[in-house]
Protein backbone atom coordinates (compact mmCIF):
# COMPACT_ATOMS: atom_id res chain seq x y z
CA UNK A 1 0.00 0.00 0.00
CA UNK A 2 1.47 3.29 -0.93
CA UNK A 3 1.32 6.73 0.96
CA UNK A 4 -1.44 7.89 -1.66
CA UNK A 5 -3.49 5.07 -0.49
CA UNK A 6 -2.60 4.94 2.97
CA UNK A 7 -3.86 8.61 3.22
CA UNK A 8 -7.01 7.34 1.96
CA UNK A 9 -7.80 4.25 3.71
CA UNK A 10 -7.10 6.34 7.27
CA UNK A 11 -9.31 9.35 5.76
CA UNK A 12 -12.24 7.10 5.30
CA UNK A 13 -11.96 4.91 8.64
CA UNK A 14 -12.10 8.41 10.30
CA UNK A 15 -15.40 9.37 8.74
CA UNK A 16 -16.74 5.53 10.36
CA UNK A 17 -15.54 6.42 13.35
CA UNK A 18 -16.68 9.52 14.08
CA UNK A 19 -18.84 11.11 10.96
CA UNK A 20 -17.36 14.43 9.48
CA UNK A 21 -17.27 16.31 13.20
CA UNK A 22 -13.59 17.45 13.01
CA UNK A 23 -12.84 17.30 9.24
CA UNK A 24 -12.07 20.16 7.78
CA UNK A 25 -14.14 21.75 5.02
CA UNK A 26 -11.42 20.42 2.43
CA UNK A 27 -10.96 16.95 3.73
CA UNK A 28 -14.99 16.94 3.87
CA UNK A 29 -14.58 17.54 -0.18
CA UNK A 30 -11.61 15.89 -0.38
CA UNK A 31 -13.15 12.00 0.55
CA UNK A 32 -16.23 12.77 -1.38
CA UNK A 33 -14.16 13.36 -4.28
CA UNK A 34 -12.47 9.35 -3.38
CA UNK A 35 -15.26 7.87 -5.28
CA UNK A 36 -15.30 10.28 -8.66
CA UNK A 37 -11.43 10.45 -8.79
CA UNK A 38 -9.63 7.44 -7.77
CA UNK A 39 -6.02 7.83 -9.13
CA UNK A 40 -5.95 12.04 -8.66
CA UNK A 41 -4.67 14.43 -5.65
CA UNK A 42 -8.03 15.31 -4.58
CA UNK A 43 -6.76 17.24 -1.47
CA UNK A 44 -5.30 19.68 -4.65
CA UNK A 45 -8.66 19.68 -6.21
CA UNK A 46 -10.19 20.29 -3.03
CA UNK A 47 -8.41 23.22 -2.17
CA UNK A 48 -8.82 24.60 -5.85
CA UNK A 49 -12.75 24.29 -5.41
CA UNK A 50 -13.05 26.03 -1.76
CA UNK A 51 -10.50 28.57 -3.84
CA UNK A 52 -13.22 29.35 -6.32
CA UNK A 53 -16.27 29.49 -4.56
CA UNK A 54 -15.51 30.49 -1.25
CA UNK A 55 -16.77 27.93 1.35
CA UNK A 56 -18.44 24.48 1.46
CA UNK A 57 -21.66 25.18 1.00
CA UNK A 58 -20.69 27.61 -1.93
CA UNK A 59 -18.89 24.38 -3.63
CA UNK A 60 -22.06 22.77 -3.20
CA UNK A 61 -24.53 25.15 -4.42
CA UNK A 62 -22.34 26.02 -7.49
CA UNK A 63 -23.95 24.60 -10.98
CA UNK A 64 -22.36 21.52 -12.81
CA UNK A 65 -20.75 23.80 -15.49
CA UNK A 66 -19.23 26.03 -13.24
CA UNK A 67 -17.89 23.40 -10.82
CA UNK A 68 -16.16 21.76 -14.39
CA UNK A 69 -14.09 25.59 -14.57
CA UNK A 70 -12.11 24.26 -11.85
CA UNK A 71 -8.96 22.54 -13.45
CA UNK A 72 -9.54 18.82 -12.95
CA UNK A 73 -12.90 18.84 -12.41
CA UNK A 74 -14.38 16.48 -14.92
CA UNK A 75 -18.51 15.41 -15.30
CA UNK A 76 -17.85 12.51 -12.89
CA UNK A 77 -17.02 14.89 -9.75
CA UNK A 78 -19.36 17.70 -11.11
CA UNK A 79 -22.43 15.23 -10.72
CA UNK A 80 -20.89 13.96 -7.56
CA UNK A 81 -20.93 17.02 -5.95
CA UNK A 82 -23.95 18.33 -7.54
CA UNK A 83 -25.90 15.03 -6.34
CA UNK A 84 -25.26 15.98 -3.02
CA UNK A 85 -27.53 18.68 -1.94
CA UNK A 86 -30.02 16.76 -3.98
CA UNK A 87 -29.79 14.26 -1.96
CA UNK A 88 -30.18 16.08 1.65
CA UNK A 89 -33.03 17.00 0.24
CA UNK A 90 -34.70 13.94 -0.49
CA UNK A 91 -33.72 12.20 2.61
CA UNK A 92 -35.02 14.88 4.79
CA UNK A 93 -38.21 14.88 2.75
CA UNK A 94 -38.44 11.73 2.86
CA UNK A 95 -38.07 10.98 6.94
CA UNK A 96 -41.70 12.97 6.68
CA UNK A 97 -44.26 11.00 6.75
CA UNK A 98 -47.99 11.61 6.66
CA UNK A 99 -49.54 12.17 10.45
CA UNK A 100 -46.71 14.00 11.21
CA UNK A 101 -48.02 16.64 13.42
CA UNK A 102 -47.14 20.37 12.06
CA UNK A 103 -48.47 22.65 15.42
CA UNK A 104 -47.31 26.10 14.63
CA UNK A 105 -45.42 27.55 12.52
CA UNK A 106 -41.85 26.75 13.50
CA UNK A 107 -42.94 23.47 12.97
CA UNK A 108 -44.15 23.90 9.84
CA UNK A 109 -41.02 25.87 8.58
CA UNK A 110 -38.41 23.56 9.51
CA UNK A 111 -40.71 20.95 7.70
CA UNK A 112 -40.79 22.84 4.71
CA UNK A 113 -37.14 24.44 4.45
CA UNK A 114 -35.70 20.96 3.12
CA UNK A 115 -37.73 21.24 -0.29
CA UNK A 116 -36.31 24.10 -1.09
CA UNK A 117 -32.75 23.03 -0.77
CA UNK A 118 -30.61 24.04 -3.91
CA UNK A 119 -33.62 24.88 -5.93
CA UNK A 120 -33.15 28.00 -8.45
CA UNK A 121 -36.41 28.91 -9.04
CA UNK A 122 -39.49 30.15 -6.89
CA UNK A 123 -41.76 27.51 -5.93
CA UNK A 124 -44.58 27.00 -4.16
CA UNK A 125 -45.94 23.74 -1.88
CA UNK A 126 -49.44 23.38 -0.60
CA UNK A 127 -49.41 21.66 2.57
CA UNK A 128 -52.87 19.83 3.89
CA UNK A 129 -53.70 19.37 7.30
CA UNK A 130 -56.28 17.65 9.11
CA UNK A 131 -58.68 19.22 12.65
CA UNK A 132 -55.75 17.73 14.75
CA UNK A 133 -53.00 19.38 12.79
CA UNK A 134 -51.25 16.08 11.56
CA UNK A 135 -50.30 16.34 7.86
CA UNK A 136 -52.71 14.55 5.05
CA UNK A 137 -50.55 16.02 2.29
CA UNK A 138 -47.99 17.91 0.59
CA UNK A 139 -47.17 19.27 -2.60
CA UNK A 140 -45.50 21.20 -5.45
CA UNK A 141 -48.36 23.62 -6.88
CA UNK A 142 -46.60 26.16 -8.46
CA UNK A 143 -42.84 26.74 -10.14
CA UNK A 144 -41.96 30.07 -11.49
CA UNK A 145 -39.16 31.90 -12.83
CA UNK A 146 -35.94 33.41 -10.39
CA UNK A 147 -38.16 36.51 -9.26
CA UNK A 148 -41.55 34.72 -9.36
CA UNK A 149 -44.39 32.42 -8.80
CA UNK A 150 -48.29 32.39 -9.52
CA UNK A 151 -50.94 31.16 -7.23
CA UNK A 152 -53.84 28.91 -8.57
CA UNK A 153 -56.73 29.10 -6.96
CA UNK A 154 -58.62 26.49 -8.86
CA UNK A 155 -56.02 23.68 -7.53
CA UNK A 156 -55.33 24.86 -4.66
CA UNK A 157 -59.40 24.47 -3.90
CA UNK A 158 -59.46 21.26 -5.59
CA UNK A 159 -56.40 19.18 -3.54
CA UNK A 160 -57.81 20.85 -0.74
CA UNK A 161 -61.36 18.90 -1.11
CA UNK A 162 -59.35 15.91 -2.65
CA UNK A 163 -57.62 15.57 1.16
CA UNK A 164 -60.72 16.71 2.95
CA UNK A 165 -57.94 19.14 5.05
CA UNK A 166 -59.11 21.27 7.38
CA UNK A 167 -56.09 23.57 7.29
CA UNK A 168 -53.87 24.70 4.66
CA UNK A 169 -50.86 26.63 4.56
CA UNK A 170 -48.44 27.77 1.53
CA UNK A 171 -44.82 28.15 1.50
CA UNK A 172 -42.92 29.64 -1.34
CA UNK A 173 -39.52 31.03 -1.49
CA UNK A 174 -37.68 34.01 -2.33
CA UNK A 175 -34.61 33.56 -4.63
CA UNK A 176 -33.65 36.92 -3.73
CA UNK A 177 -32.41 36.19 -0.31
CA UNK A 178 -34.61 37.89 1.86
CA UNK A 179 -37.91 35.99 3.30
CA UNK A 180 -39.56 39.24 3.69
CA UNK A 181 -43.35 38.78 2.20
CA UNK A 182 -44.02 40.91 -0.49
CA UNK A 183 -47.27 43.42 -1.29
CA UNK A 184 -48.03 40.59 -4.32
CA UNK A 185 -47.40 37.56 -1.84
CA UNK A 186 -50.08 39.10 0.93
CA UNK A 187 -52.70 40.09 -1.66
CA UNK A 188 -52.42 36.72 -3.24
CA UNK A 189 -52.66 35.35 0.16
CA UNK A 190 -55.94 37.08 1.19
CA UNK A 191 -57.19 35.91 -1.93
CA UNK A 192 -56.89 32.41 -1.57
CA UNK A 193 -57.81 32.75 1.96
CA UNK A 194 -61.11 34.22 0.97
CA UNK A 195 -61.74 31.00 -1.72
CA UNK A 196 -60.64 28.30 1.08
CA UNK A 197 -63.45 29.65 3.50
CA UNK A 198 -66.38 29.36 0.94
CA UNK A 199 -65.38 25.38 1.27
CA UNK A 200 -65.29 25.23 4.77
CA UNK A 201 -61.18 25.24 4.68
CA UNK A 202 -59.42 27.71 6.69
CA UNK A 203 -55.81 28.89 5.45
CA UNK A 204 -53.56 28.80 8.55
CA UNK A 205 -50.35 30.21 6.91
CA UNK A 206 -48.19 31.28 4.16
CA UNK A 207 -44.67 29.97 4.62
CA UNK A 208 -41.86 32.67 2.71
CA UNK A 209 -38.23 31.00 2.93
CA UNK A 210 -35.19 31.98 2.10
CA UNK A 211 -31.50 29.95 2.36
CA UNK A 212 -32.05 28.64 6.08
CA UNK A 213 -34.58 31.89 6.55
CA UNK A 214 -38.31 31.53 7.14
CA UNK A 215 -41.32 34.11 7.64
CA UNK A 216 -44.69 33.06 9.02
CA UNK A 217 -47.22 35.52 7.49
CA UNK A 218 -49.62 34.32 10.19
CA UNK A 219 -47.05 35.05 13.31
CA UNK A 220 -46.20 39.00 11.70
CA UNK A 221 -50.11 39.27 11.37
CA UNK A 222 -50.64 39.47 8.14
CA UNK A 223 -53.32 37.07 7.91
CA UNK A 224 -56.21 37.52 9.99
CA UNK A 225 -56.89 35.39 12.82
Amino acid sequence: MNEHTGHRQRLKDRFLRQGLDGFADHNVLELLLFYALPRQDTNVLAHRLLDAFGSLDGVFDASPDALKRVKGIGDNAAVLIHLVPALARRYSIAKTAPGHILPDSAAAGRFLLPRFINCPDEVMYMVCLDAKLALLDCREINRGDTVSVGVNLRRITQIALEKNATYVLLAHNHTSGLALPSKEDVAATLRVRQVLAQVGVTLSDHIVVAGDDFVSMADSGLIPC
